[in-house]
């Protein structure tokens, strides 16, 4: 049989028929990734997508379960401060390229796309190599390692948050899955409360600490059930994967509902009065976009980076933040349940939460892919040779000799 696949790099004419996506490791990454995925596949069912990923991210069952082929390459951690792992960085980033560049010539890849994480400096590296369109997409307020290298070898660059400081950047929002763009959370209550074993009559809370779960949430509120039920409050705690547990108290005729996992989160969202999670970029574009209340607890790490993504609909009145250490049982009492008891402070902290979500950036990120295959890639290799090039890599924590 003919392979019917274009030369790498080389679309044929309209838009690309071979794009390679990269990215992985948490939902973070992932989610986006497969909303432009889908997006793609819409325009144009004929479209080869490819996935390049690691061997461990929520990749591995998230893409093939969505009908995308999984390609894995090494992933790359970039070390943040001198030990033995920086020694063996070049050796591993070469590899790493190497694999991802065997994986751009077999596709016939006519454009990369990144979303972060461990995989993409490969991919980017591995694109600019052979002169193949790179398009960039930071979902976080504060870009990662791997976005600020790409973003300084392509014009192609988009951001979920306006005030992200990245070279070309182009606020476009996040893409989100159409069954989540599309939600109509009122119209679809009554069945995901049946979906989920939940009362339709309770008020309900959702808690989720996404992908990869969040103990102090999960302690706060397993200690919390109790008081919770006998507030009457039913609740959809997702533990993150490996992370659920028994219910120690629970009030009859009251659920608490513990999933480790969501696959649809659009039901947890319809089915919720009010949601409390950590402010990961997707969980906070998602929860504006479908005009859900917020109480978000920042994850305390690096200088607090999750704060800045929950800023516009904090703003706006969608949303109040806690930090992390005063997420306790005691607090829950305090203020959660109380909050799910103010029908009106809830429809309005919907509204406010609405106003800031945005449901079209898969749509407006496909176009910039079309964009800059239309382009071929040119506006993003003016300029990147020599210091610029160096700077880039030096940047991200990447050897500094180009590649041949």
């Amino acid at each position: 049989m003919t392979d019917q696949r274009p030369g790498v790099g080389q679309p044929r004419s309209g838009r690309p028929r071979s794009i390679v996506l990269a990215g992985g490791g948490s939902a973070g990454h992932v989610s986006p990734l497969l909303a432009l995925a889908d997006c793609l596949r819409r325009r144009d069912p004929s479209v080869r997508i490819t996935v390049v990923g690691t061997a461990t991210g929520l990749e591995q069952r998230l893409v093939p379960d969505r009908g995308y082929p999984l390609r894995v390459i090494p992933k790359v951690v970039f070390p943040r401060k001198p030990s033995a792992a920086l020694l063996a960085l070049p050796g591993a980033l070469r590899g790493a390229v190497a694999g991802a560049e065997a994986i751009l010539r077999e596709e016939g890849a006519e454009a990369v796309v990144g979303f972060g994480g461990y995989v993409s400096t490969p991919a980017y590296l591995a694109g600019r190599r052979l002169r193949i369109p790179l398009v960039v997409h930071e979902q976080n307020a504060r870009p990662g390692l791997a976005n600020r290298l790409g973003a300084r070898l392509t014009d192609y660059v988009a951001t979920t948050f306006p005030d992200t400081k990245l070279p070309h950047a182009r606020c476009l929002g996040m893409p989100l899955r159409v069954e989540v763009a599309r939600l109509d959370r009122a119209a679809l209550r009554k069945e995901a409360r049946e979906a989920f074993g939940l009362r339709p009559d309770l008020p309900t809370l959702l808690v989720t600490g996404g992908s990869l779960g969040a103990a102090r949430l999960n302690a706060a509120f397993r200690e919390a059930s109790g008081a919770l039920a006998a507030a009457g409050v039913q609740v959809l705690h997702v533990t993150g994967l490996g992370k659920d547990f028994a219910v120690d108290s629970q009030v009859e005729g009251v659920p608490y509902v513990v999933l480790p996992y969501a696959d649809r989160m659009e039901l947890a969202y319809a089915a919720a009065d009010l949601v409390v999670a950590r402010s990961g970029a997707n969980t906070v574009c998602e929860v504006a976009a479908v005009g859900l209340p917020a109480v978000f607890a920042p994850l305390p790490i690096g200088h607090g980076e999750q704060r800045f993504n929950a800023a516009a609909m904090v703003a706006a009145g969608g949303c109040v933040l806690v930090d992390d250490a005063e997420v306790t049982a005691a607090w829950v009492a305090a203020t959660v349940v109380p909050l799910l008891s103010d029908r009106s402070a809830l429809e309005t902290m919907a509204r406010a939460a609405a106003s800031v979500g945005q449901r079209d950036a898969d749509e407006l990120l496909a176009d910039l892919v079309d964009e800059a295959c239309a382009d071929g890639g040119r506006g993003g290799r003016r300029g990147l040779g020599g210091r610029r090039a160096r700077s880039a890599r030096r940047d991200a924590g990447a050897p500094v000799r180009e590649a041949p």
